[in-house]
């Protein structure tokens, strides 16, 4: 429906989003900045019900979320502050309470925390007939009938800044699978920072050099234990392998680490003090690897009941062998695209493009219930 000026009508559009770290405040900064095209454009308007952080909410107050009162709130985050804090702050039982209290047909409930805990408040939301955006992995890697429980709403459920941020590979393979292919294999780097640390490598850096400096730079989480471990990929690599329809459970990825368990129960500095004892092993890895045209890499690699991640040597002219920096890539193995790969590559990481990922499934979940 359009008014009489030629522009779509403007449709509301509520919104609860639990995490406001660094995604959810990208996220909040984005609409702000889009109302007018969302508005012009899309006849958009994001109306929010409640944001919500580990600590507590605030819900809707008389006269609505201002953009005066959204800048604050923002503000009162980046200075460390918790919402519970915040002086319309309230503390809540549990994220399925926020979601019974103002969830409400049509709502779309973000989760952009880093928590398993929001399950249970995605799979309320669905039933009271919300909507679901996902940047948070945990929901949809715990075990598989929680996965199935959000997926099944395909039509009311996207997730796809699970994996790569705002690359599309969730809907490449949605529109792989709507038009009858069929996946055979997935091979991938998923990680920019375990990329960033495979291009020292071979580079000729040491293991313990390019970790230290990417810690350094800021690409690694504060203990960087939580990148070299691998269960981050892993994840990754277990939602591509359901949205496939391979069922599988956490425990069948195998998972090779970038450290040894002796290593694991270390401070973080005692840790990077540890790493030049890994030196030569990967320095031996890297040059048993290029004898054989090959590199280093840290692959998932997914077939029909087998998933793997961990440092794998693939061949130096291959879109995996050619690879460097950050990027995130992933090679689609299927009945059209074999021998030869579909390949998705990009930028695979950081708030900013998340955010915008995010946004883009917010505004895509508009449109499918006829909001034209």
């Amino acid at each position: 429906m359009e008014n009489f000026a030629g522009m779509p009508a403007e449709r509301e559009k509520p919104l609860i989003l639990f995490g406001l770290g660094g995604v959810g405040r990208a996220l909040l900064s984005q609409i702000g900045e889009q109302r007018s095209l969302h508005r012009e454009k899309y006849g958009l308007r994001i109306h929010f019900l409640a944001l919500c952080d580990s600590s507590g909410a605030v819900v809707e107050p008389q006269g609505g979320f201002t953009d005066e009162l959204l800048a604050g709130i923002l503000q009162h985050k980046e200075e460390g502050g918790a919402l519970a804090s915040h002086p319309l702050g309230q503390r809540y039982r549990s994220p399925e309470a926020v979601v019974e209290e103002v969830g409400r047909p049509g709502t779309i409930v973000v989760d952009c925390t880093a928590s398993d805990e929001t399950a249970g408040a995605l799979l309320l939301a669905l039933e009271k007939g919300c909507q679901v955006v996902l940047a948070n992995k945990k929901p949809l890697t715990v075990v598989q009938d929680v996965y199935d429980g959000i997926s099944r709403s395909l039509g009311d459920a996207r997730w796809e800044t699970t994996v790569g941020a705002g690359l599309p590979v969730i809907a490449t393979l949605n529109r792989m699978a709507s038009s009858g292919d069929e996946i055979e294999r997935i091979a991938g780097s998923f990680s920019g920072t375990l990329g960033y640390l495979m291009t020292g490598l071979e580079e000729g850096r040491s293991y313990s050099e390019t970790v230290a400096e990417a810690y350094r730079l800021g690409y690694t989480e504060p203990d960087p234990r939580d990148d070299l471990g691998g269960v981050d990929v892993a994840r990754k690599a277990l939602i591509l392998a359901r949205r496939i329809g391979w069922r599988m459970e956490m425990e069948q990825v195998e998972i090779r680490s970038l450290y040894p368990e002796r290593m694991a129960g270390l401070s973080v500095d005692s840790f990077l003090a540890e790493l030049p004892s890994l030196d030569e092993e990967y320095g031996a890895r890297v040059a048993s690897a290029a004898t054989e045209g090959k590199v280093l890499r840290y692959a998932a690699t997914l077939t029909e009941g087998a998933c793997s991640v961990g440092p794998t040597a693939v061949a130096k002219d291959s879109p995996l062998g050619r690879l460097t920096g950050t990027d995130n890539l992933v090679e689609l193995y299927s009945r059209w695209y074999n021998p030869n790969p579909l390949v998705i590559q990009g930028r695979g990481a950081g708030v900013e493009a998340t955010a915008a990922g995010v946004l883009s499934d917010i505004v895509e979940l508009h449109f499918s219930r006829g909001s034209r």
